[in-house]
């Protein structure tokens, strides 16, 4: 096949279910060679574009392509070149690891020798030989979700999507995941991610599209959605969570921002345009008797990024009586 740049190339694509619009026009383009995340909520539209990418939806309008074929007309050419893993392991849990894959190689058409180089070789890939012959039900959920990960890279497929491959799992098991994902990077693999982990967007992503309501508000890196949000952000830690009432009105009156909750109700982050507002904030705060842990002035996260271009303001901190009193 003509080495093509883009892996995935997709323009005005539209999906409705039942009179309700998912996607509402979406652009896409992503790299060979390189891992995309596509970020949002659920009901965004994420795994709908997904299905439509990987072949088992047809869009209601626009068009996509997978490294040059059109993905209605040429289905069956790009489901050659694809992989595809779902939010959940779709694994028999009463077969072996080995078993598992053994049994995907001879769906795929493989011979049985084949079949069992394949298993071997993707076992030992991403570190499941010492328990390939334990039934999968008695494997961790980082386990399983390699194994279908696994299953998946089967054909050695040029674009592999992950539809939020690391939902429920533990910190452990999701490192583990995380870590699968560059190796295969690593060894030219094109990866689509979905995800709601702002963390794991950041850590995995060469570029990544923010998608709320069918729509794609956002696309850039990490570091260019980050910037797009303001230059720094200051992060404030109180040493009592009672004063994070107080705390929000002086960093609205000297910041000029409304302060955000963490999911740590001590902590309270908002944007800074101007380092010197920092110092000022820290002053301010020492003279209303405001106790700080700690403060730092740092670049904003993709949590920052994904509420300020959403318009979520569920955990803004307003100058009210009630935050006051809480």
């Amino acid at each position: 096949m003509e080495r093509i740049r883009y892996a995935i190339e997709a323009r005005g694509i539209q999906k409705s279910f039942g009179g309700t619009e998912v996607l509402k026009g979406i652009d896409l383009q992503v790299e060979r060679g390189t891992v995309y995340a596509l970020l949002g909520p659920n009901g965004a539209g994420k795994t709908t574009l997904v299905h439509i990418l990987s072949t088992l939806l047809r869009p209601d309008g626009g068009e996509a392509r997978v490294f040059g074929l059109d993905v209605v007309q040429s289905s069956d050419a790009v489901r050659r070149h694809i992989g595809l893993t779902g939010q959940f392991a779709a694994v028999d849990e009463s077969l072996s690891g080995r078993e598992n894959l053994m049994l995907f190689s001879r769906l795929l058409g493989y011979r049985k020798r084949d079949a069992a180089a394949r298993a071997e070789e993707w076992l030992d890939v991403f570190g499941l030989s010492d328990a390939a012959g334990k039934q999968a039900g008695t494997y961790s959920g980082g386990m399983r979700r390699r194994l279908d990960i696994a299953a998946a890279m089967l054909v050695k497929p040029e674009l592999l999507f992950l539809d939020e491959p690391t939902t429920g799992l533990d910190p452990r098991s999701r490192n583990e995941v995380w870590d699968i994902v560059r190796l295969l990077t690593e060894r030219g693999t094109t990866v689509l991610l979905t995800t709601q982990y702002l963390e794991e967007a950041d850590r995995l992503s060469d570029r990544i599209a923010v998608i709320h309501e069918g729509v794609v508000i956002a696309e850039g890196t990490p570091a260019e959605l980050k910037a797009s949000v303001g230059s720094g952000t200051v992060r404030v830690q109180l040493a009592r969570k009672e004063q994070r009432g107080d705390a929000a009105m002086a960093m609205r009156q000297v910041l000029g921002a409304a302060a955000r909750q963490d999911a740590d109700p001590a902590v309270l982050t908002a944007p800074a345009l101007d380092p010197k507002l920092a110092a000022r904030l820290l002053l301010e705060l020492s003279q209303a008797g405001i106790e700080v842990e700690q403060f730092s002035l740092g670049q904003p996260s993709l949590d920052e990024v994904f509420l300020s271009l959403t318009g979520q303001k569920n955990e803004v901190l307003f100058e009210s009586k009630e935050v006051q009193s809480s």
